[in-house]
């Protein structure tokens, strides 16, 4: 597979890989839905914080992770822990989704995939840099988790995201295509997703897709920064707006003594929806942005080290911005409900 793809201009093997991943996970979970196995594998029932109201099977992280897993395994062997702890973090996912498991297994687990990725393949930084990383992706694989909540936005967020550490990843120059060959397959599996779980979704990612595809983002991002490829700033500014959202999120809750950790409806992309904005909606607006920064991202590479972190600094204050219009829209929205 590696000879054939060596054969092929480098963009035309990205596509023949991303199309091929598509194909696949579209297949995976078109058969689950076919068969009925989808309901039986995990079902997502509605409660009083969801965004949904009728049972909805979340398997997606069947069809986005076996892909994942194997075209890791098959085109970036060098990545071989990516996918080892991919699968790893899947598989306890997949009986929470299933049965449950208290939140100290969960962690865990997290816990020993990104603490075995930094200890195994330590980058040239100091013990508290990698300490600082292993806790930055702790929070990149619960966040991914935490944003898993309306139609479209999480495998867009994959879709958009590991594209652009594909593009990054081939503009570079720097020998490390297995970076790209991953990145495209995850970005791929995710378009096949997301023919079922845009606005209708028939199927929900889960844990088990989410916070594999979470590790995943953050485990790349190693990589690459490891490698040479992108500076630290390079994978938080491609995920920054759930990186945002989740963490101005998290702090609000923590200010106002809730136990964060429980469900709620206060994330950004839950106002939206919940204010009137709508499932489809909501998510082509995350596109334009997520797109947005993505590209912002990639034309920063290369640049002067003032101009990069210039560029990161503004695209903060832009999502600042984005937040305090949400912000403005949910409080008008709350004061319409009060006076009915």
């Amino acid at each position: 597979m590696l000879t054939y793809l060596a054969t092929l201009p480098a963009w035309v093997a990205a596509a023949v890989i991303a199309l091929a991943s598509a194909c696949t996970c579209g297949a995976i979970l078109w058969t689950l839905l076919r068969t009925g196995l989808a309901w039986r594998l995990a079902t997502d029932v509605p409660n009083d914080r969801s965004l949904h109201n009728a049972p909805t099977p979340r398997v997606g992280g069947w069809g986005v992770v076996p892909v994942g897993v194997i075209a890791t395994l098959l085109l970036a062997p060098g990545l071989w822990f990516s996918a080892v702890g991919t699968a790893f973090l899947a598989a306890v996912s997949q009986i929470d989704d299933r049965r449950g498991l208290p939140a100290r297994v969960r962690f865990a687990a997290h816990v020993l995939a990104v603490v075995g990725l930094v200890s195994l393949f330590t980058a040239n930084a100091p013990w508290w840099g990698l300490a600082i990383l292993a806790f930055l992706m702790l929070w990149l694989v619960n966040l991914y988790n935490f944003m898993d909540g309306a139609d479209g936005l999480a495998g867009g967020m994959a879709l958009f995201g590991f594209a652009g550490y594909t593009v990054a990843a081939l503009l570079s120059g720097h020998p490390l295509p297995e970076l790209a060959w991953s990145s495209v397959a995850v970005s791929g599996a995710a378009l096949g997703f997301l023919c079922f779980n845009f606005h209708p979704a028939r199927i929900f990612l889960g844990d088990a897709g989410s916070i594999s595809l979470g590790f995943l983002a953050g485990a790349f991002g190693y990589w690459g920064w490891r490698g040479g490829v992108w500076p630290i700033w390079f994978p938080a500014m491609v995920f920054a707006p759930f990186i945002a959202d989740a963490s101005v999120t998290l702090a609000r809750r923590l200010l106002r003594g809730e136990r964060f950790w429980q469900p709620h409806r206060e994330h950004y992309y839950q106002r939206m929806v919940r204010s009137g904005v709508g499932h489809a909606r909501t998510a082509l607006v995350w596109y334009v942005v997520m797109a947005t920064g993505i590209m912002l991202a990639v034309f920063a590479l290369g640049r002067a080290a003032i101009v990069q972190w210039c560029i990161v600094a503004g695209w903060v204050v832009v999502l600042f911005l984005a937040g305090v219009v949400v912000d403005r829209r949910w409080r008008r929205f709350q004061s319409t409900l009060s006076d009915k």
